[in-house]
């Protein structure tokens, strides 16, 4: 007897923005007319050819698509076990994958007629984009970003500064990403008539988890196509960093049916699995609502966020995307964490090897590679995005790797 093929998984969200239990949009009443809007807006968008036609010129000749699908000969080596390649986000105008959905949104944000530009970054990647895209456009732009954040990230803070954009400190709380997001919503909802808030990852209300996913799709379907005329075969295994998780259901998407194709999201560990050491939702979180969504956070027995840690600014943070939260109940995709320190030795093992520097969010899924590949036979394949580079992040490696504060 032949045996059937899964049944595909349905198309997610639903009309209310809901990936089964999660995501939805738990907002200030101020703010619904915006969201309905936006989501109008952009149903209108995908069903527009002169759009999607702009759109997909300015990502092969502003941002640099597609890019390359390279296979780390001399880190497969290294590892042994399973052939690697790495999806060259890095490579991309601006460093990383953010500006994919940044250009995606100042688009949108143009067809409403908007005309201040805000947005929350954590390691400053998606900062620099939205401040890349605002100058393009002509567009005031105003950049929350948490104080411990922006003295780890000290590159990009004046690279968004020179793109334009004020940057605006936020020392609330922890000083992080978290408080970056409430700040910037705040500003949304005073100034909701023409501004637009270009959310970074695929968290949030309705329609952003949904909206930021379909623009870093290009990342998974670039890398389905290429890997078929690679090996003339899809991979075994795709591996993603996951903060909010925009790099990683952007590669996940177009491979969601292929049913022999695993997927590991990998969550910062922080210093271990230890309350407020980590932002690993996933081991220990719970069910709960920030910040516009319904999703797993990392909460106390009262509710309460708790504080976070990571070595990567980009993924310091107490909430996941609600489409991941939903893969995960499906048992569709797998999460797993790698700590600071195997971060740091995946940031080292990838430079020297390979001359590629990754950012250190990226180093999370290359931290998985190393521990999962010599596992792995020699015929099979894992393909490791590799979101940003590490420009941004050497100052902070070095005062790490080699206990010494680099002069610039």
């Amino acid at each position: 007897m032949t045996a059937t093929a899964p049944a595909p998984l349905p198309i997610m969200p639903d009309q209310h923005g809901h990936f089964g239990p999660y995501g939805g949009m738990f907002v200030p009443e101020t703010l619904m007319a915006a969201l309905n809007e936006l989501t109008d807006e952009y149903e209108r968008a995908k069903r527009d050819p002169l759009f999607q036609a702009e759109l997909h010129r300015l990502l092969r000749e502003y941002v640099g698509r597609e890019t390359p699908l390279y296979f780390a000969e001399r880190w497969t080596e290294k590892l042994g076990g399973a052939r690697i390649y790495l999806k060259r986000e890095d490579l991309l105008h601006t460093g990383a994958h953010k500006i994919n959905n940044a250009l995606g949104q100042i688009m949108l944000a143009q067809r409403l007629g908007k005309t201040r530009i805000i947005a929350e970054t954590g390691a400053g990647q998606h900062g620099v984009a939205t401040a890349t895209v605002a100058a393009r456009a002509g567009l005031e732009c105003v950049i929350y970003m948490g104080k411990v954040d922006m003295e780890r990230q000290a590159l990009n803070v004046a690279r968004m500064r020179f793109l334009g954009a004020e940057v605006r400190a936020v020392t609330a709380g922890q000083a992080t990403l978290k408080e970056a997001v409430n700040e910037a919503m705040r500003d949304w909802v005073t100034h909701v008539r023409h501004t637009h808030y270009i959310l970074g990852t695929a968290y949030g209300a309705h329609p952003y988890p949904m909206m930021v996913r379909d623009f870093h799709r290009v990342i998974g379907l670039e890398a389905r196509r290429q890997i078929l005329e690679r090996e003339e075969r899809l991979p075994d295994l795709l591996i993603a960093c996951v903060g909010g998780g925009s790099n990683a259901i952007g590669l996940f998407h177009p491979f969601l049916n292929d049913a022999n194709v695993r997927m590991v999201g990998v969550e910062a560990g922080g210093d271990g699995i230890i309350p407020e050491r980590h932002a690993a939702r996933f081991q220990g979180g719970r069910l709960g609502v920030l910040q516009g969504a319904k999703t797993w956070l990392l909460a106390d027995d009262d509710g309460q966020i708790q504080l976070t840690h990571s070595v990567s600014a980009g993924l310091d943070y107490a909430a996941v995307g609600p489409e991941h939260a939903w893969l995960h109940d499906l048992g569709r995709a797998e999460y797993s964490y790698a700590t600071d320190s195997e971060a740091l030795e995946a940031f080292q093992s990838l430079s020297r090897t390979e001359g590629i520097i990754p950012a250190l969010e990226s180093s999370h899924a290359l931290a998985h590679a190393m521990k999962v590949a010599p596992q792995m036979s020699k015929d099979q394949i894992i393909i490791v995005n590799v979101s940003g580079r590490g420009d941004k992040d050497v100052a902070q490696a070095a005062r790490m790797i080699f206990q010494e504060d680099l002069k610039f």
